[in-house]
């Protein structure tokens, strides 16, 4: 990819947005109502590609089971306030009456509290119970503290993130990092890794065995990591990026890792689009939190928002827009694309002649938006 001059020193790669892509209609098209969704990770056959992000605005156990229900599911995350209290569910429930201020006050306090390890195979198992693929979440720095009473859960999948995950970490031996290629191979749960967002950072994370990697640094508009480390890159220029380390490491390996691309999508084409540039599935927040079934009432926030030294996120308040089955598979409610995810996706296949997901990877893409030229004429 051609560079750009950013000054007689410097140069850089112009990266897009979702926003700034589209899709490119085929010379078919097809019902539809005979396009298919599914998609595999291991063993685990899933009716829709989307997984419930780790936010304790929008994955509790009882969502958990209902994403099951309706074909996907979630990731429980145990660092939480799932696995710190024993009846969270009143006090967030509480926070959307509080000013943004008094809000996160509230939830620093409420993480405050140590983490329970009994609560971690308790959640797993009301999830088992209720039919829902047990999928857990954990920190990279709290995996090893964390792994025996993880593994005691038994978990179906288990998902390693943080703002940014690598599988090569320098330190001075005061913060001992954690060995992904070492614990990924020795566990027999499937494992989904990330943030990441370029070539390199994915294919390195698809060498420690990962079952998937989580492309997005910061995801999501509950994130302020971009404006806080002036770290990140354009969602789909990352997507692209992580597919093609996917494509080097299956000729290397023969071995299919799954693109998960986590953050930067509202729509059904959001989706669309992010499946194009080479996602297998997606990690959604506050499009879920939407559903009248979220924890907190709509309102949304990262774990970076709580950090103790250096808080990267904010509140998001949203408004619920119906039960989760709507916001997944409506009917929409209005033509914004918010609700009917699913529908969307479904017609986007549809609208471009597409039966199955690994068709749409296929699909041709077009720029729609110029890079922004600045004063004196620089991009």
């Amino acid at each position: 990819m051609a560079e750009i001059d950013i000054g007689i020193g410097k140069s850089a790669r112009r990266g897009y947005s979702l926003d700034e892509i589209t899709i490119v209609p085929s010379r078919r098209t097809r019902d539809a109502d005979e396009v298919h969704l599914g998609w595999q990770v291991d063993a685990y056959q899933l009716d829709i590609p989307v997984i419930a992000a780790p936010m304790d605005g929008v994955t509790s156990p009882d969502t958990a089971i209902a994403m099951g229900q309706l074909g996907g599911t979630a990731a429980l995350h145990l660092e939480g306030v799932w696995c710190r209290h024993a009846d969270p569910g009143a006090t967030l429930a509480g926070l959307t009456e509080l000013d943004d201020d008094a809000a996160l006050a509230r939830l620093r306090d409420l993480h405050a509290a140590p983490i329970v390890p009994e609560l971690i195979a308790e959640r797993a198992q009301q999830i088992r119970d209720g039919g829902g693929l047990v999928c857990l979440a954990v920190t990279p720095a709290r995996t090893e503290e964390l792994l025996g009473h993880i593994m005691t859960a038994e978990p179906d999948l288990l998902v390693i993130q943080g703002t940014i995950t690598s599988a090569e970490h320098v330190s001075d031996g005061s913060h001992p990092p954690l060995d992904l290629k070492h614990l990924v191979r020795r566990l027999e749960v499937p494992v989904l890794v990330g943030g990441c967002a370029s070539y390199q950072a994915a294919l390195h994370l698809m060498r420690t065995g990962a079952a998937g990697v989580l492309v997005g640094v910061g995801p999501g508009v509950t994130s302020t990591t971009g404006r806080v480390l002036g770290v990140g890159a354009p969602q789909a220029t990352a997507i692209a990026d992580a597919r093609a380390a996917r494509m080097r490491h299956l000729d290397e390996t023969g071995v299919h890792v799954h693109v998960i691309a986590d953050g930067g999508m509202r729509t059904g084409g959001d989706i669309a689009k992010a499946i194009v540039c080479g996602a297998d599935a997606v990690m959604l927040g506050t499009p879920l939190a939407r559903a009248e079934e979220a924890p907190a009432g709509g309102l949304n926030w990262s774990a970076s928002s709580l950090h103790p030294r250096l808080p990267r996120g904010r509140l998001r308040r949203v408004e619920p827009l119906g039960p989760l089955a709507t916001v997944l598979n409506g009917p929409a409610v209005s033509a914004d694309g918010r609700t009917n995810l699913m529908g969307g996706v479904r017609k986007a296949m549809a609208v471009t002649g597409h039966e199955t997901l690994k068709e749409l990877q296929k699909a041709d893409l077009m720029v729609t938006a110029p890079p922004a030229i600045r004063p004196g004429g620089q991009v």
